[in-house]
């Protein structure tokens, strides 16, 4: 089941991944009236209270992993709202092979793309998709005016597999052999896993 991530947060060098909830929604829904996001994540605009629904069923659905990304140099200290800076999600939605994680990053901030914040956040989930999950191959579908996020993704050793022109798609995909495992592994080595409950705490509480 996929609740496995709601008590989880990653925190890496500039981003920090947290669960999506109902706190986040405001933000996002405001983001996604942004019809670039619009477009370059083919999404429909929805009213605030649709957007709630789904936030809903993706925190209660088994197929999906859902983090909003975090600036990490803003978070904790800011308010969580105030310190979004887009969402990362992982689709297991190939019922014949539970290793297969569809990725799916957006930085909707305009200031903070072009800064890796993406590269590290897509990271972040695909170890923590390898580690916790077992996902051991993943695929990318992306836009294919969207060359950032396509370059960001070869990168990071995906391999362009198919080109839909009717959806005008991109479809990437990258195998997690031992060898990029270990890459992976390395890569995210820096990360911290903690516990949101307790991150959400007053400072005071802690000491």
């Amino acid at each position: 089941a996929m609740k496995i991530n709601q008590d989880t947060v990653l925190r890496g060098e500039k981003v920090t991944l947290v669960p999506y909830t109902a706190a986040h929604v405001p933000r996002y829904h405001k983001w996604m009236q942004s019809e670039e996001l619009q477009r370059l994540t083919a999404s429909e605009p929805l009213s605030l209270e649709q957007e709630y629904e789904m936030q809903r069923s993706w925190q209660d659905d088994t197929d999906k992993c859902t983090f909003i990304v975090l600036d990490s140099g803003c978070w904790p200290g800011q308010a969580e709202e105030n310190s979004m800076v887009g969402d990362v999600n992982l689709f297991l939605t190939n019922a014949e092979d539970p290793t297969m994680g569809e990725i799916e990053i957006m930085i909707a901030e305009p200031s903070c793309r072009g800064r890796g914040f993406g590269k590290e956040a897509t990271l972040l989930m695909m170890a923590y998709g390898v580690r916790k999950l077992g996902i051991t191959k993943f695929e990318a579908k992306i836009g294919q005016e969207n060359e950032a996020s396509i370059c960001m993704f070869k990168k990071l050793h995906f391999k362009e597999v198919a080109v839909n022109s009717i959806f005008q798609e991109v479809t990437l995909r990258l195998d997690v052999t031992d060898q990029e495992r270990r890459w992976l592994l390395e890569q995210t080595n820096h990360v911290e896993e903690k516990s949101y409950a307790e991150l959400k705490q007053p400072a005071g509480v802690l000491d």
